[in-house]
């Protein structure tokens, strides 16, 4: 069995992090390179860095913020936002990122997924879906860091992912996100249960125990989290600890 990944997610706006509540309410936490430096020392399995206003802007992603932080980073680096062509997976591959997310051009330039693992392989490619809950039953798909809704499936965007050859899926619950209420268990099963590569659950998760209960209902790979570790005295390594005493397999 494939060891449970416990992965903080830095979401960096003008210049500096932040989070907010349902992708609005953004507020400021602090500096990029202070967070990497704890995490560091914190012994995190991999890191997420989001740029959550690149796509709403239309730019590139930001090479040289990334270049900075992969030079301090000592875990796995999974980088995302902006990234519209295999040239800005090429870059962010060249400045130290390990593996790259893409988000609105999953929905905008779904071939792009293909060309990205045809040329790099699927272990560096991330699909990152964000969801919200539809009134009528279901969810929808958003893009531009939940600014643009669209008419998506997140399980069969999950699947098109997959069948172009996507490595990993980073599914978020946009009404969760920030709540720290606990994951959408259902919207995490219900894209796990539809794919057969990993799925990193994200948005909602406020205490360990959150944390199991999603690795038991939602059949999830890894854990995606901000919030907790933002606000709380908890820690990636505490929630580890609570994981392994609990019989799930963790890097130790």
């Amino acid at each position: 069995m494939l060891k449970v990944r416990i992965m903080p997610t830095l979401l960096f706006k003008d210049l500096g992090l932040v989070k907010g509540i349902r992708f609005d309410s953004w507020r400021r936490v602090g500096s990029v390179m202070q967070a990497v430096k704890v995490y560091n020392m914190r012994e995190v399995d991999e890191l997420v860095f989001l740029d959550i206003s690149a796509s709403i802007e239309g730019r590139e992603p930001d090479f040289e913020t990334v270049d900075e932080i992969a030079d301090e980073c000592f875990m796995p680096l999974t980088v995302g936002g902006g990234v519209r062509s295999v040239e800005d997976v090429r870059h962010l591959l060249q400045v130290g990122a390990d593996k790259v997310a893409i988000n609105t051009a999953a929905v905008e330039n779904p071939d792009l997924i293909g060309a990205v693992a045809a040329e790099f392989g699927s272990q560096c490619v991330v699909a990152s879906i964000d969801a919200r809950v539809r009134p009528e039953g279901g969810w929808t798909v958003a893009t531009h860091a939940g600014t643009v809704t669209t008419e998506e499936d997140p399980v069969s965007l999950a699947q098109a992912a997959e069948a172009r050859g996507a490595g990993e899926i980073l599914i978020t619950s946009i009404d969760r996100d920030g709540t720290m209420s606990g994951y959408d268990l259902e919207l995490t099963r219900s894209v796990a249960e539809a794919v057969s590569i990993p799925v990193i659950a994200s948005g909602g998760a406020g205490s360990y125990q959150d944390m199991l209960t999603a690795l038991i209902q939602a059949k999830t790979a890894a854990l995606a989290a901000a919030s907790m570790f933002h606000f709380t005295e908890q820690t990636p390594l505490e929630a580890k600890r609570f994981l392994g005493a609990h019989g799930i397999p963790v890097r130790s």
